[in-house]
């Protein structure tokens, strides 16, 4: 598909999801924007996918209105869960989780040696803004971030912030999600506190390497003949 036919498809969705979440939290626009440091009518240009947020603002917004940043890669609705906004400093968060996100892309590139040119043929995205991208001086809107990791070779959740108060919530929401996608009996083995030597046992023995099972099994084998 034509990069930009991909970028244009890709807001318009991520508009609507936008929407659904701020509707779904029973937020205002300006709250939202407020909330991450852009106007009522940003917000309202994100929900009509005229533009698109960066992925910092992104997972402002998921924080803000507590729901799992994976909703906005899916088509299903998530309710959301109340809980109180920490205070941050908008301005600074975002500047740096726009300077972490370039460096990883700028990394991505010079690591699979894809030459700026290759990059604006495949995305439409000129050398001038790709410099804007790594240096962290310009954000990368969602769709553009999304069609980059796409030809670099890395996913999305890569780049997730896992650092601030706000990455440490979709961590949290990220490993509770996939808890619940446990079959029910092991949920109810790995939450009684008596199990947790069990789930020690299974940490350490999925660190070791193929051989060194090898040797414990043998060594279980030897005991039980």
């Amino acid at each position: 598909m034509n990069p930009d036919i991909a970028i244009n498809l890709r807001a318009k969705k991520l508009g609507i999801l936008i929407k659904d979440a701020r509707l779904t939290s029973g937020k205002t626009m300006k709250e939202c924007g407020e909330a991450i440091g852009v106007s009522g009518s940003t917000i309202s240009s994100y929900e009509r996918g005229v533009s698109s947020p960066s992925l910092p603002e992104l997972e402002m917004f998921a924080h803000f209105l507590k729901i799992p940043i994976g909703r906005f890669w899916k088509d299903t609705i998530i309710a959301s869960e109340e809980a109180a906004l920490d205070d941050l400093d908008i301005e600074h968060t975002q500047a740096l989780r726009h300077r972490q996100i370039g460096s990883r892309l700028e990394d991505a590139r010079i690591e699979k040696e894809i030459t700026f040119d290759e990059i604006t043929e495949k995305t439409g995205i000129t050398y001038g803004r790709m410099k804007r991208f790594e240096t962290g001086n310009s954000p990368a809107p969602l769709p553009e971030l999304e069609i980059l990791c796409n030809l670099l070779n890395i996913s999305p959740s890569d780049l997730f912030d896992n650092e601030t108060s706000i990455g440490k919530w979709i961590s949290a929401q990220s490993n509770m999600a996939d808890f619940l996608a446990l079959p029910k009996d092991l949920q109810n083995f790995v939450s009684k506190p008596v199990n947790q030597p069990y789930i020690e046992i299974a940490k350490k023995l999925s660190n070791l390497s193929a051989e060194q099972l090898r040797t414990i099994a043998e060594s279980i084998l030897d005991i039980t003949i």
